[in-house]
């Protein structure tokens, strides 16, 4: 502009240290009214003008070693002013030559992140203050400082720099915070952590700096945190939520917390109750964590039985949210049709919430085999070729069910839902190895077969139900007396060479070989006890019992009948090698925010006490988002854990870079844009058991560096996205408002 031309424009009046030095004055934008006027002192607005103007961003170019001090610049305090300096580089040295100290400010004015000035509410705003000189060719590197690896500490080194380039807390930071440290909250660290962080922080933005070794953090850090010391890997989400914590307990300036007692929403607005649980929060937290990280949400759980609601809004330091693939679980069951036969068997594969319940799987597998509106799915558990349970009870949890079992939905007709119970139990008789000696023994095979009863029935309509349900796997007449001859010329064979064949014994397990090369029923109990069925006499069922266990033992005649092969083997429900087959998986992480928020049962292990019912209840739990922070932490949740197993996932998420809108996922948005740009990345790439954690920090512009421990290095925007993204730093874009 005209009048920064003016002052700066003659060079040959100036110190040889001050020559080809530029002020650019770089309005955002103004307004253009005819009030705005210029003078020699600089800009000045009419009130009336203050919503249309923006703020006057003045950028220093630093092209020769210079003493900032001899810069003044005054301003009219009319206009919103905000000066970035740029130049500032390793070789920056302070005046009275000492090292390790960051550069000081008094007065009015203070060092900000990237170079900003913060000036006091004055007319004129002097940067005297500056202690320091540039020297040439000086790039403005400040904070591009790594951290030496101390031992499997990459993963402390990646939070650390996502942290130390927090906008408000480098600000803080590098100011007088020790002020603020709270010696005497028993829930804090003595202010040791935030002493330690603090002088770490610090050492990593001097000018100048090589490569720190954070060996005092690290010290600290293993006497609060044991779960850290030593030299293991661990993961930089945990100590990255330790920390935030820690910070915020150790700079409480909540000397003495008051107890308040959490009130129910009793139907209140939600407005309401959400401000008294903020404001009951800020009466015990109030730390500058507090003012930049945290945020609340609102929790919603309903009880299953009594629809009893409890409403509570939470505060959270950061999000951490599913990947749509761990939502969601893979699961095969048989399905065995309704028109019998060992034939109709058909798996299917189908996909249920991952803490979903019992109800959730039957909707999904009636859909999938196509069930009729006249049809229901009884599904049970089979282990060693009997049924162990039934699974009837729509709450239960699909946790209870293993990738391991083997599950077959046995179809029929709604109609007769009420009609006793039959399951038929297949056995054949085998050799087994006893001390040596080979014994005859019945064991079951194949699938169990389920049907429903009439009231009268007798032995042979049992037996007719049984035999319809194998009938489309008879072998043709033709194939069978092929079997038979062939089994024949082995017999005559075995007897030319005397081989002898043990005999059967006809009491084995108390039941008897078919002699009569058919088969023979049973009914039997939980005790064991068994007694045969006459073909003739009517079955005596017993109005309380709706369920008759049936054993059926086939004679090596039948079984040559019919192809037994088909009903040898189940598929498990979930086969552990089938998704490391699958290519990596992507998805964006707007989805990942909705598999957040969705409605969604807790787990049998956080069972919910309901004050309705006074007993703990598998309630369903919604979360919202209610209140945003101006730093958001998304933690993205890779890293599986089980009984049985650890697992990480390497799904791609597209994340935006520039520009993540959540006004369509708060709650309480009222009509505001919540608008975020990221400016961190915590990666992790490798295995469970191994890996390697790094940084990318955004610094200015379109440029990003890699902190891959002590290196620091440029890298493309293209880059930033990957499937090693682990945790997220975005900062909120406050818009003005015109």
């Amino acid at each position: 502009m005209d009048s920064a031309s003016e002052d700066c424009s003659d060079n040959s009046q100036r110190p040889d240290s001050q020559k080809d030095q530029r002020v650019y004055f770089v309005p955002h934008r103004h307004s253009d009214s005819k009030n705005a006027m210029k003078d020699d002192k600089g800009f000045s607005a009419t009130d009336s003008d203050m919503a249309e103007v923006y703020p006057l961003q003045l950028r220093l170019s630093v092209q020769k070693e210079t003493n900032l001090a001899t810069f003044g610049i005054r301003i009219s305090k009319k206009i919103l002013l905000e000066l970035q300096v740029y130049g500032l580089s390793d070789s920056i040295r302070c005046r009275d030559g000492k090292k390790d100290e960051m550069p000081t400010f008094s007065g009015s004015s203070s060092l900000k992140m990237n170079g900003t000035v913060d000036s006091a509410s004055s007319d004129c705003m002097h940067t005297n203050s500056l202690t320091f000189s540039l020297g040439p060719s000086e790039a403005g590197s400040l904070g591009l400082t790594g951290l030496q690896n101390l031992g499997n500490t990459c993963f402390m080194n990646s939070a650390l720099q996502c942290l130390t380039h927090t906008p408000k807390l480098v600000d803080y930071f590098l100011e007088d915070y020790g002020r603020e440290i709270n010696h005497d909250n028993p829930l804090g660290m003595n202010g040791e952590i935030a002493l330690a962080f603090g002088d770490l922080l610090r050492k990593l933005w001097a000018p100048g700096a090589s490569p720190v070794a954070p060996r005092l953090f690290k010290s600290k850090l293993a006497r609060f945190a044991p779960q850290f010391s030593g030299f293991n890997q661990h993961d930089s989400q945990e100590l990255l939520a330790f920390l935030l914590d820690g910070l915020h307990e150790d700079l409480n300036r909540v000397k003495c917390k008051p107890y308040i007692e959490a009130k129910d929403g009793d139907c209140r607005p939600d407005e309401e109750v959400a401000d008294e649980y903020w404001h009951n929060h800020l009466a015990r937290n109030d730390s500058v964590i507090v003012d930049v990280c945290q945020g609340q949400y609102k929790s919603t759980l309903v009880c299953p039985v009594c629809r009893k609601v409890s409403v509570t809004f939470d505060p959270f330091m950061y999000l951490s949210l599913p990947l749509p693939s761990t939502t969601m679980r893979t699961m095969t069951l048989t399905v065995a049709s309704s028109s019998g036969g060992m034939s109709q068997l058909s798996p299917y594969t189908i996909s249920v919430p991952k803490n979903g319940r019992f109800e959730d799987l039957t909707r999904a597998l009636s859909i999938a085999c196509s069930l009729g509106a006249d049809e229901t799915l009884l599904v049970a558990e089979v282990y060693n070729n009997c049924i162990i349970r039934f699974l009837e009870d729509p709450t239960d949890s699909l946790s209870l069910i293993r990738d391991a079992d083997k599950l077959v939905a046995y179809r029929s007709m709604k109609d007769n839902e009420d009609a006793p119970l039959v399951v038929f139990i297949n056995q054949r008789m085998e050799e087994q190895d006893v001390h040596g000696k080979l014994t005859p023994n019945l064991k079951a095979f194949g699938i169990p077969v389920v049907a429903r009863l009439c009231n009268d029935i007798n032995g042979s309509d049992l037996r007719n139900l049984y035999l319809k349900w194998f009938h489309p796997i008879q072998k043709s007449i033709d194939e069978t007396l092929e079997n038979c001859v062939m089994s024949k010329k082995t017999e005559e064979v075995a007897e030319m060479e005397e081989v002898t064949t043990p005999n059967l014994d006809p009491n084995a397990n108390g039941l008897d070989t078919p002699s009569d090369g058919g088969m023979d029923f049973y009914l039997t109990d939980e005790m064991g006890k068994n007694s045969k069925i006459s073909m003739s006499e009517p079955l005596a069922i017993n109005g309380e019992s709706r369920l008759l266990r049936v054993l059926v033992c086939w004679s090596e005649q039948q079984i040559k009948k019919y192809d037994t092969q088909l009903s040898i083997s189940l598929p498990e429900v979930f086969k552990s090698g089938f998704l490391a087959k699958r290519p990596p998986e992507s998805v964006s992480l707007y989805k990942c925010l909705e598999a957040f928020i969705q409605e969604e049962p807790l787990g049998p292990e956080d069972m919910w006490y309901c004050p309705g019912c006074k007993k703990h209840r598998q309630a369903s739990k919604k979360l919202d988002l209610w209140r945003l922070p101006e730093i958001l932490v998304i933690h993205l949740k890779r890293f599986q854990y089980s009984r049985y197993m650890k697992n990480k996932l390497e799904t791609y998420v597209d994340f935006p870079v520039d520009n993540l809108d959540l006004s369509a996922y708060i709650t309480h948005g009222n009509g505001n844009s919540y608008h975020y740009t990221l400016y961190a990345v915590s990666n992790h790439y490798g295995s469970m058991g191994g890996g390697h954690y790094t940084a990318f920090v955004h610094h200015g512009g379109d440029q990003w560096y890699e902190f891959d421990d002590s290196r620091v290095y440029p890298i493309s925007k293209e880059k930033i996205k990957s499937s090693a993204a682990y945790v997220l730093f975005y900062r909120r874009i406050f818009e003005v408002l015109t």
